[in-house]
């Protein structure tokens, strides 16, 4: 198949195949030797007037607002109310309806961390929601882990398309997370997807190459952790059926690793 007979469709899921892989970044088939290309006059002054106009975000300020609120909060159903408050995540004011926290029981042995609300989540004010949601209850009930997790995202706002959060955007909703994590303390932590873990574990890898792989999640202050275990979004599951096995074994990995603690 050339890249000529590609639908939109079958584009759009190789290329989400790619992001989720850890690819970021394409070549051709020859090299190019682009420092003698000069860009029109037209394309400087537009990028020009673009500088000129785009803000240098500093993100410390919100930040420090977050990690503020969420020190406040004593109970799971208060962090929620504080997210609802903060107004310092760029998200917001891109289009989200309301922000979406999390489900699940608050007394939970996993806690579940994906990437960021979609439409059906934004409408709803519940994380995994929609057709992604509704694949991973199906694993977690299958695997024995029904009504033992709390389901939460990196980012509490819709990103707009769907797109993948920014960095920025999850260190600015970091400290709720954090302390979702230690108020929860959870005996494990599920990293849903590449962007997920990659905030979370603050590595580079791709998600093809971290799933299945047991890490140790560790707050700064508090003596906070956890083992915590990448797996593959159930969006790429939907777009990829044939890494539902992979994303399986990771599920009953999860699984063996809480029945175990329970019988020590």
């Amino acid at each position: 198949m050339t890249s000529h007979s590609l639908t939109p469709a079958a584009t759009e899921s190789l290329l989400a195949f790619w992001r989720d892989a850890g690819v970021d970044a394409c070549f051709a088939d020859t090299p190019v030797d682009r420092t003698h290309v000069q860009p029109p006059p037209a394309v400087k002054a537009v990028a020009r007037a673009t500088a000129a106009v785009t803000p240098v975000v500093d993100a410390s300020d919100a930040v420090a607002e977050a990690r503020r609120l969420a020190a406040g909060a004593e109970t799971l159903e208060q962090l929620g109310e504080a997210i609802a408050t903060f107004e310092g995540c760029p998200l917001r004011g891109l289009g989200a309806r309301q922000s979406v926290f999390a489900r699940g029981n608050p007394e939970a042995q996993v806690l579940v961390v994906g990437e960021g609300p979609g439409a059906e989540e934004d409408e709803r004010g519940q994380p995994f929601v929609g057709k992604a949601g509704k694949l991973l209850d199906r694993m977690l009930k299958e695997a024995g882990l029904e009504g033992r997790v709390f389901i939460t995202n990196t980012v509490f706002w819709r990103p707009p398309g769907n797109r993948t959060p920014t960095p920025t955007e999850q260190a600015v909703c970091a400290p709720f997370v954090e302390r979702a994590f230690a108020l929860l303390r959870p005996k494990a932590v599920l990293l849903v997807g590449a962007a997920a873990s990659k905030a979370v574990l603050g590595v580079d890898e791709g998600i093809l190459k971290l799933r299945g792989q047991w890490r140790e999640w560790r707050l700064a202050e508090g003596g906070v952790s956890a083992p915590a275990m990448p797996t593959l979004h159930p969006a790429f599951l939907l777009r990829q059926p044939i890494a539902k096995r992979q994303a399986w074994a990771d599920m009953l990995s999860l699984a063996a690793r809480l029945n175990d603690s329970q019988a020590r």
